[in-house]
């Protein structure tokens, strides 16, 4: 296990970061002790988590997850995790999360961080991230952005102050994004230069080998504004590990959750993946090995978020940090995401 610098900082984290959405959902206590465990044991020390965990969100469930995290963490050497989670932006999907009114404010962000802390059972959270932002951008495989959709927004001015006053109060370490844009990566950091308030260290957003958009354009905001990626759903929801070829397998995510993986049902996607399994096979790899090793390899990617629902998965998916991509598979890769470039975006 190789160790990064979180953005331009010197907080170290683990090349892969073990994500947790799935406990209190799909994972027990016990299932979700066990899977920390073995991560930790293989070298990883970086967990990520959110306020809205497990998915999909639900009233009955939120914050489990975190739950379970606490039950754990408070067994462990605080000092040698980074321990990472997310505050939910305005959504009316999510009601039950502070209310219908669930902007960005201080209010609504002071909350959400001390519930966290209760709940993890910790004084302070490692890397605090904006989950979606407060504004409105396209999302989670949405169309174009559309300014008729433009609603009003807590300046971003005002969500860093709020962030400047819990870094001092100690309750969290460093503020990063998630599910951003180019100028809002942009923006963030501007603004933090200029009125010395604190300065973005992360950002994760979907990144795999069906959806490389982050390449285009938030890759060189990020290189020039000192930003590490945390690449998520670098498996493309599983779909990437070739399992549902063939159909929906019993008890997989889109088995269980009807609609809740519209992201990855899209056009080319299928064709895609047959490819990308034919190249994994082909070099005596997994599916999941080549997708993993894929993201890790890439530049830009600090840490790689993998999520598992069982140990077996979870082994298998830490297994790609053994793996090196060799010229001749990446020109492979890069052969058929010529031929079907981001098909779910």
């Amino acid at each position: 296990m190789e160790y990064k610098k979180l953005g331009d900082r010197d907080l170290l984290v683990s090349e892969i970061c073990l994500g947790t959405m799935t406990y209190g959902q799909q994972n027990t206590l016990d299932e979700a002790h066990q899977q920390l465990d073995y991560a930790i044991g293989e070298g990883v020390n970086f967990i990520d988590a959110a306020e809205m965990y497990p998915v999909p969100g639900r009233a009955e469930t939120q914050g489990k997850t975190e739950e379970f995290i606490g039950k754990w963490l408070v067994k462990q050497q605080r000092d040698k995790l980074v321990v990472a989670t997310k505050v939910a932006g305005p959504s009316p999907r999510f009601k039950w999360i502070r209310g219908e009114n669930n902007k960005l404010d201080r209010p609504n962000i002071e909350q959400a961080v001390n519930d966290s802390l209760q709940r993890l059972q910790t004084d302070y959270i490692d890397l605090y991230q904006i989950h979606w932002p407060d504004r409105y951008v396209p999302l989670f495989g949405s169309p174009n952005y559309d300014p008729k959709y433009e609603r009003e927004t807590v300046p971003i001015a005002e969500q860093l102050q709020v962030f400047a006053d819990l870094i001092k109060a100690g309750k969290i370490r460093y503020l990063g994004l998630s599910n951003e844009t180019p100028w809002g990566v942009c923006e963030f950091c501007h603004l933090a230069e200029t009125m010395n308030l604190p300065k973005v260290v992360s950002i994760q957003n979907a990144y795999s080998l069906l959806n490389r958009v982050f390449e285009i354009n938030l890759a060189e905001a990020c290189r020039f504004e000192g930003v590490g990626l945390l690449a998520y759903s670098p498996l493309a929801f599983g779909m990437l590990t070739g399992k549902y070829i063939d159909g929906i397998p019993e008890n997989s995510r889109l088995a269980l959750f009807e609609g809740f993986g519209q992201r990855y049902e899209k056009s080319n996607a299928s064709v895609a993946v047959k490819r990308y399994v034919e190249i994994a096979q082909k070099h005596s790899l997994t599916p999941a090995q080549l997708a993993l090793a894929f993201v890790r390899s890439r530049w830009f990617v600090t840490s790689t978020i993998i999520g598992a629902t069982n140990l077996e998965q979870l082994k298998e998916n830490l297994s790609s940090v053994n793996v090196e991509l060799t010229p001749d598979i990446l020109a492979e890769i890069n052969e058929v995401h010529a031929q079907y470039p981001n098909p779910t975006p």
